[in-house]
């Protein structure tokens, strides 16, 4: 029994009493349980025993608790009165709208529930990911407006592409309306084919069938132990080390990492894509002073020796870490000429060594770090020293 007639037979045995009074026989509202699509016309009768004492003419009709106007009746006989409701819009809730018959005195004679709606429409997106090859969950939205306004049943349906029997996905999710996981007889190197059944009591419809590998769409937990920290004085770089998801150390991959970071005062993140396998990254560039928010996240490439990339992990948790105050910024010259000519010249050769390291490194690639460390601790050391010569002329 669905809520609107539960709902019914509680107002019933509340005015039992008064329904008793009037028969040893109940009222009856026909057509019961109706379901029509949105639009459509219903004509409904109330027919109450000849033998109740009650003429038709008194009696009268709600709608969710709301009297209809008499302009909507009919009496077809001394015992039977009819409503018409036309243009019905959709049902403001999926248990069904209330339609009750009363007498002349308000008391419940009977009722129907009516339901309108839609049938559902092809359901989309349906997109699915193994999270470390422990289960298999898809998702989907419902097609069209997605709201069919009357209880509406999904069912996540698959089976092994070369056999096996078609079976049900049994564990839906609650956060996620349109969900389902499969958690048990997993098959790996065997492609599954997978699709979405939306039914109602006007219809139904099926997805368009999905065919994929587990091993294919691997996801898996963000990188553990994120750190972010100074690189030395270098003022405008932060170094970022992590560790592979827990999870996946058994597991024969090469991970593909992504960073992306953002100021502290800012929520635009800059994403860093040529990351690699490696599991430490140098950030450089910054803004001395400045305090940053990185995250890492992980795709497992190549799991047990599939040909196709997984799926990127969630972000791990911001970790923050600030790039040392600028030298240069506490002791620049007076002579705002000076100080522009001596910033061009560092510009022009950071963009060299630069325009160098990307002929000959990739990414984050550790290649010639220590030598590029050893050059910026050198040039930070000789603008220093060219600013407190300056400033010892200007005294």
């Amino acid at each position: 029994m669905d809520t609107c007639s539960r709902i019914l037979l509680l107002l019933l045995l509340l005015h039992s009493a008064a329904v008793l009074s009037l028969s040893t026989h109940v009222a009856l509202v026909y057509p019961q349980d109706p379901v029509l699509r949105v639009g459509s016309n219903l004509t409904a009768s109330c027919w109450v025993p000849p033998d109740a004492g009650v003429h038709a003419s008194s009696l009268y009709w709600t709608l969710n608790g709301q009297r209809l106007p008499a302009s909507t009746y009919r009496t077809l006989s001394p015992s039977n009165l009819s409503v018409t409701l036309s243009g019905l819009n959709a049902s403001r809730q999926t248990s069904g709208d209330n339609l009750v018959c009363h007498n002349h005195k308000g008391h419940i004679l009977a009722g129907s529930c009516i339901y309108v709606g839609m049938p559902p429409e092809k359901p989309l997106n349906l997109t699915c990911w193994s999270r470390n090859t422990k289960d298999l969950t898809c998702s989907w939205a419902p097609g069209g407006k997605g709201e069919t306004s009357i209880s509406t049943q999904y069912l996540l349906k698959y089976k092994l592409r070369w056999y096996g029997k078609e079976k049900e996905c049994e564990e839906y999710t609650h956060i996620q309306p349109y969900s389902c996981s499969i958690t048990r007889d997993l098959h790996l190197f065997t492609p599954y084919e997978i699709w979405v059944e939306a039914s109602n009591q006007l219809g139904r419809a099926s997805s368009d069938v999905i065919m994929l590998d587990i091993l294919d769409v691997v996801t898996t937990d963000p990188p553990s132990g994120v750190t972010v920290s100074r690189v030395g004085q270098l003022e405008d770089q932060l170094s970022v080390r992590w560790e592979a998801p827990p999870a996946l150390k058994d597991f024969l991959f090469q991970a593909k990492y992504q960073i992306r970071y953002r100021l502290e005062d800012s929520q635009d993140w800059k994403v860093m894509d040529d990351v690699g396998n490696q599991t430490s990254c140098r950030l450089a560039g910054l803004r001395p002073g400045t305090v940053y928010f990185v995250q890492v996240r992980c795709n497992p490439v190549g799991i047990y020796g599939s040909r196709k990339a997984g799926i990127w992990s969630e972000w791990s948790h911001p970790t923050a870490a600030s790039t040392p105050h600028s030298e240069r910024a506490a002791s620049g010259s007076c002579d705002p000429k000076s100080s522009g000519d001596s910033n061009s010249t560092l510009r022009r050769e950071l963009k060299q060594f630069f325009g160098w390291a990307r002929k000959h490194a990739y990414g984050c690639s550790s290649m010639s770090m220590k030598l590029y460390d050893q050059w910026r601790v050198l040039m930070q050391k000789s603008h220093k020293a060219r600013n407190q010569v300056l400033q010892g002329d200007k005294s």
